[in-house]
């Protein structure tokens, strides 16, 4: 595995965004457990209201939203089960 891995979410072929793919585990977690309990709360901050009306447009951008920083922990987390299928058992 190399050092740094380009994220999913990088919005072009040339990626600006990496994760470091050395740092410890617990770390890595950290950031992947962030992100994921990010959209977590929007989304049932979105699941609370009583009345939920958008345009396409809107709904459209929340997904986005949603989208990103998921990718962003699946992608920490794809490190974090690589890491650990490579130690010894």
């Amino acid at each position: 595995m190399n050092e740094y891995m380009a994220l999913t979410s990088n919005a072009d072929d040339l990626p600006s965004l990496y994760v470091n793919t050395t740092q410890p585990l617990h770390s890595l977690l950290s950031t992947a457990s962030y992100r994921i309990r990010a959209v977590t709360q929007l989304l049932e901050n979105l699941a609370m209201r009583g009345d939920l009306t958008s345009d396409t447009v809107v709904l459209s951008d929340s997904a986005l939203l949603c989208c990103v920083p998921l990718r962003d922990g699946c992608d920490v987390l794809d490190v974090i089960a690589r890491r650990m299928d490579a130690e010894p058992s």
